[in-house]
């Protein structure tokens, strides 16, 4: 049955089904099975197929994610396969350090003078280890996006690697494989990138007065770094705040008027949101003289632990209150232990595979905020989190009273097929599907933003389809409920 037509150069190149011949040899396909993820029984697939090409080539809309600008701007080619989906990938890369495999041997950077494999020796260790990756969601991104995104036929393996690093080398050079001809046939809406608010925006401002360039990239205001009065470059980093913004940062007044103005910038440069990471989702609203006492004595290295994590906190909150003011969403990413060992840490840096998730509470630890900001006609918040258990227990409940409430989609660790289907079987009694942000991809790996997205729809299809088998929905509100998910919810919910 065909699904519709893809427009990735792949797709196109196999008639536009998205499927290939099996591969001569004897070797193994890689070709995805067509009803992935969708259900079993005959009766309720055929709905879940129906409902997945309804929206299947829809336009993407991708409101929270890690892609750099400037891949986009400068349009350089990739260079070779190891870099584009391996060593940046640390869903990849933490797997194969289980098993074993070094980080050096993946491309990693290590401080204490190992040198990275070449890009050929690191795609050689990920092929040969390609049997670890059954069973999980980046296993599925993967076959997805070198079948279908860069016209692989056969699985990855230790005898098939050098032959699929020349081939992909080789394709990656081709004009349609470069960044903005994939974005293009990605068929993406609008991408929100990630971007501190020192940057100068320059790749953003690129983009948009380029005549030839008719793609909507936008920036997202993400402060952490300013807001983490815990960490041990904090007050360096107020250095810089300052110099990039000519505001004096050395009183806390100073900081929330740099903050202010830094978000102006950003709102100017086409940004709707801004993101936060914390360890948990409290925030505090102290008097102004309390909150410029605690920053003074934090700077003047005076402060205790719980002082730092309390100004952390009231500099949180302040985020909340200009969301208020000048209609930002505050997207909130909560749960998660940072940097959970230490030498690997100082070896190899952040974001290289080591962040664990954290039980979470929300009814208590917003209650504060929502005091202030939960029914304000300017202030909306969406919130994720690592722990679900929360879910229908603390989520669905926020969202379903609160108008400033989404529910961000299942992310990180939760950002599989099995997590999604338990997130909407979790919050849909309660919330309903129209308290939900729709899909978010959350990724650094632009060419896993259609597989990623692709999956998502599959699974919202096949849940759908159980609710209209059992006559809960009909099939016509099932169909516009899996497209409001697809293009309102998203739009609506980071304001967009």
């Amino acid at each position: 049955m065909d699904r519709g037509t893809p427009t990735t150069p792949a797709a196109r190149s196999n008639g536009g089904n998205g499927r290939r011949t099996a591969p001569h040899n004897g070797r193994t396909s890689l070709a995805p099975h067509p009803d992935r993820l969708l259900p079993p029984e005959t009766g309720q697939r055929a709905i879940a197929r129906r409902l997945y090409d309804s929206v299947r080539d829809l336009p993407l809309i991708s409101p929270h994610g890690h892609v750099d600008p400037r891949l986009l701007a400068e349009d350089q080619p990739f260079p070779d396969p190891a870099s584009l989906l391996v060593t940046p990938d640390h869903y990849v890369t933490r797997l194969l350090h289980a098993h074993g495999v070094s980080l050096p041997e993946l491309g990693l950077r290590d401080q204490d003078g190992t040198e990275p494999a070449a890009p050929r020796e690191v795609w050689r260790a990920f092929c040969s280890h390609w049997h670890l990756f059954l069973g999980t969601a980046s296993r599925q991104w993967l076959e997805s996006e070198l079948h279908e995104v860069l016209g692989v036929e056969v699985q990855p393996s230790a005898e098939t690697a050098d032959e699929l690093f020349d081939e992909l080398t080789a394709r990656l050079g081709e004009p349609a494989y470069r960044p903005r001809a994939l974005y293009e046939s990605f068929n993406i809406a609008v991408l929100a990138t990630t971007d501190d608010p020192a940057d100068d925006l320059r790749h953003h401002r690129a983009l948009a007065e380029d005549p030839t360039w008719s793609g909507r990239v936008v920036p997202t205001f993400r402060p952490d770094r300013y807001l983490d009065a815990t960490g041990s470059g904090w007050v360096r980093s107020l250095d810089h705040l300052a110099a990039v913004s000519g505001i004096d940062t050395g009183d806390y007044a100073g900081l929330v008027r740099a903050l202010e103005t830094r978000r102006e910038f950003f709102r100017e440069h086409g940004a709707t949101a801004t993101d936060h990471s914390a360890p948990d989702a409290r925030m505090a609203f102290l008097p102004e003289q309390e909150a410029s006492r605690l920053f003074d004595a934090v700077r003047a290295g005076t402060a205790d632990e719980q002082e730092a994590g309390l100004l952390s906190r009231q500099l949180l909150g302040e985020m909340a209150r200009m969301s208020s003011e000048d209609g930002m969403v505050m997207a909130l990413h909560t749960g998660s232990r940072r940097n959970h060992h230490p030498e690997t840490l100082r070896r190899f840096g952040p974001d290289t595979g080591h962040d664990i998730p954290l039980q979470a509470e929300f009814t208590q630890a917003l209650q504060p905020m929502l005091e202030r900001f939960g029914t304000h006609p300017r202030f909306q918040t969406v919130l994720f989190t690592l722990d679900e258990t929360v879910f229908s227990r603390e989520l669905a409940p926020l969202a379903g009273f609160y108008p400033s409430v989404y529910l961000g989609a299942p992310w990180w660790f939760l950002d599989a097929p099995r997590a999604m289907q338990r997130f909407r079987d979790a919050v849909t009694e309660t919330a309903g599907f129209h308290r939900n942000a729709g899909f978010i991809d959350d990724t650094r790996g632009f060419c896993s933003i259609p597989a990623r997205h692709d999956t998502a729809r599959r699974v919202d299809a096949a849940h759908l389809s159980g609710l209209v088998a059992e006559h809960v929905l009909s099939e016509s509100d099932a169909a516009q409920v899996i497209r409001d998910l697809n293009e309102r919810q998203p739009r609506i919910a980071f304001g967009l």
